[in-house]
């Protein structure tokens, strides 16, 4: 049985990933290019009983000539005959009302020498947009097959298929005679490269796409002989193609306007309102992230209740030992971590999906530009920092719809200063402890202005961060804005059911493996120490302070014995002089340390050490009493105000959390960089600590 590589690739918003999804179904799967982020598509399917088909689906580009990494590296699979991903066909997606624009991708491709069909997508939408074309025609002057779909009817898909299968062996002789563009130098490429198509040469000597079937030292030694002024032959390149386009459209295609609804340019004069436009777009922000916060409670508290009620009765029935309780503490509670973030990610891209496959997001994407621009980042960088507020993970996977390089690098290293879910129960309790509870005018409360007051801090931080980046990342590529608007529509539903599917599978494989493996080192040095550690229980019973305790204050200071002299617990003594310049005692330097593996563990963490449960909500009053009341040897109190501040500052700025760590490292592929955030706010966040707590005390 044979095996026929497919490459889809078409303009950005054109129905390509609809195609894809339609052609392929669940037989796909998601990876990214050798040494970039760049995700592509892959998926199979039969043509016939002895043809099995391999389809790649590509970035959409408007152009074989890239404007950032990702195209680059996407269109690198044209060139490189070694690449596993070099097609035997090329499909060129386009949708009836933007042919004209389409069909400039679709000369460039033909003229690299591949046997391409064209696919004009939407069909269905042709009739009520009052376009018609003359296929037969069309297909004569472009000389190629063309076939009409529609993904929403599910219409023209097996004609697709049976075009592929016959596109085999069809000519691949283009319409478009590029020697119009310089006689005499495109002749002069035909002369010393007689085998290879003309434009392919023209791409290795201006693009660097270098093919294995030219070899280096004859371009060298082509562009010493034949100097040229490329920008000016890339910009009458397209000129010409167009000239070229115009003709043939001029009697082939006919859009006769009195038959279009004129839905889209009322719905636009609404969405992309100077003023209402962004009124909209918060209130619809605020539904998103509302429903990111309060629907996923149930399903979070659900996956992390059962993998406690798991761990519980594996250290019931298992034999005591270390592997029972790795396996409880660490492997379990570990996949915890994991999997509760699932709902987050599921509801927030479920929700962005339908927006974008609506035609939305793309709206609202241009109207942010404007203010996204002055401090390095573009439209699109509103929907990961906005989607910080609920969790980081997803905000940050959602920045891969930045086609900039840099714009994509800066929001992913800026979106974690937004202050996500994480921070609200240790915001709630050191802000209960510092600030008293009074109001405002008589109605406003404090303590919720300062809570805001969080909020707005670490967005404003997050926009100085990406303006300070943008400064000192130095890209030799410029930064372009371009932005589809594409017809409003009903989205399909199975296409957002596959685009979160995706993003779950990408996330569980690949940042749970490393947030697993953090998860078990944190259980490693909590649950083990030296001589003192293991013999917690003797040493604390025998005590003179134990004999006045009743059982469950004698197994509340066996805990605290045992934190103190775990390896953690060693480690946060030991670090306690760093800590001491904000204000931090041991205990809270623990609770620091801990919180490095996931921001709400500190809670938990001075729970424990101030003799209380570990349960925040039967606990809440208990802790803020005891926090209040705690003394330093001085007497003066632990979380006074200028202690309390500090604490704020630190969680508002600091990289804790190995899930935020793990899907950075992820999205990056760079260990570097990931080291550079999270070092790089940490100490940030220290220094601001510090500056807060000298001033305020």
């Amino acid at each position: 049985m044979t095996n026929l590589k497919i490459a889809l690739i078409g303009n950005p918003n054109v129905g390509k990933t609809s195609l894809f999804n339609a052609l392929t179904g669940m037989n796909q799967r998601v990876g990214n290019y050798p040494g970039i982020t760049v995700e592509r598509k892959v998926g199979n399917f039969s043509l016939n009983n002895q043809t099995q088909a391999t389809i790649i689906d590509l970035p959409g580009v408007y152009s074989i000539n890239p404007t950032s990494t990702d195209e680059e590296v996407a269109l690198q699979v044209f060139f490189d005959q070694t690449n596993k991903d070099y097609p035997d066909v090329v499909v060129v997606v386009a949708e009836a009302e933007n042919l004209k624009r389409n069909l400039l991708l679709f000369l460039q491709i033909r003229d690299l020498g591949f046997p391409t069909l064209l696919c004009i997508n939407m069909a269905d939408q042709m009739q009520k947009k009052g376009i018609s074309i003359d296929i037969p025609a069309l297909e004569k002057k472009l000389n190629t097959k063309i076939v009409l779909t529609s993904t929403r009817q599910q219409e023209g898909i097996d004609q697709l298929k049976s075009e592929i299968l016959a596109l085999v062996n069809a000519p691949t002789t283009s319409p478009f005679d590029i020697k119009t563009i310089n006689p005499e130098y495109f002749s002069a490429i035909e002369k010393n490269f007689p085998t290879i198509p003309p434009f392919k040469v023209w791409m290795a000597l201006t693009q660097n796409f270098f093919s294995t079937e030219i070899p280096l030292d004859k371009i060298e030694h082509f562009r010493q002989n034949h100097s040229i002024d490329v920008k000016k032959i890339q910009h009458k390149e397209v000129v010409k193609r167009y000239q070229f386009i115009n003709e043939v459209l001029k009697k082939t295609y006919t859009l006769d306007t009195t038959k279009e609804t004129d839905v889209r340019m009322k719905l636009d004069r609404i969405f992309t309102h100077k003023i209402f436009g962004y009124v909209q777009f918060i209130i619809i922000l605020g539904v998103i992230f509302g429903a990111v916060f309060e629907l996923a409670k149930f399903p979070m508290d659900f996956i992390e209740g059962s993998f406690e009620d798991l761990s519980n009765w594996v250290l019931d029935t298992f034999p005591k030992g270390k592997l029972t309780d790795l396996i409880a503490n660490g492997v379990l509670m570990g996949l915890s971590g994991v999997l509760m973030f699932v709902p987050q990610i599921s509801i927030l891209f479920l929700l962005i999906a339908i927006l974008e496959d609506s035609g939305y997001m793309s709206r609202m994407v241009f109207l942010m530009d404007k203010i996204m621009r002055p401090f390095g980042l573009n439209g699109k960088s509103v929907i990961p920092l906005v989607s910080g507020t609920a969790c980081a993970i997803p905000a940050i996977m959602a920045a891969r719809n930045i086609e900039n390089p840099k714009e994509r690098f800066i929001t992913m290293l800026i979106t974690p200063f937004t202050t996500c879910s994480a921070r609200i129960p240790i915001y709630i309790i050191i802000i209960s402890v510092i600030i008293p509870q009074t109001y405002i005018a008589g109605f406003i409360p404090l303590q919720a202005l300062v809570m805001v007051g969080m909020y707005a801090v670490g967005f404003v931080v997050a926009m100085l961060a990406g303006k300070l980046l943008s400064k000192l990342l130095k890209y030799k590529q410029e930064s372009y804005f371009i932005i589809e608007m594409p017809t409003y529509k009903v989205p399909i539903f199975k296409n957002v059911l596959l685009t979160v599917y995706e993003k779950v599978l990408s996330y569980i494989t690949n940042a749970g493996k490393i947030i697993l493996a953090l998860s078990i080192i944190l259980w490693f040095l909590g649950s083990h120490g030296g001589e003192n550690y293991n013999n917690a229980e003797e040493i604390v019973t025998q005590s003179e302070a134990a004999q006045t305790m009743d059982k469950e204050e004698l197994e509340f200071a066996i805990a605290k014995y045992e934190s103190e002299n775990s390896y953690i617990g060693k480690i946060g003594q030991a670090i306690q002089p760093i800590f001491a310049p904000l204000g931090y005692d041991w205990k809270t330097s623990i609770g620091i340390l801990t919180s490095f593996a996931a921001r709400e563990t500190f809670v938990g963490t001075l729970s424990t050490l101030y003799n209380l449960g570990d349960d925040f909500e039967e606990q809440e009053t208990q802790i803020i009493e005891r926090m209040k009341n705690e003394k330093r040897p001085d007497g003066t109190p632990v979380f006074g105000l200028a202690t309390g501040l500090s604490l704020l500052m630190f969680y508002a700025f600091a990289m804790q959390c190995t899930s935020t760590i793990a899907i950075t490292k992820k999205e990056l592929n760079s260990w570097k960089w990931t080291a550079y955030q999270m070092f790089g706010m940490t100490i940030f966040a220290y220094i601001m600590a510090l500056l807060v707590y000298q001033l305020v005390k």
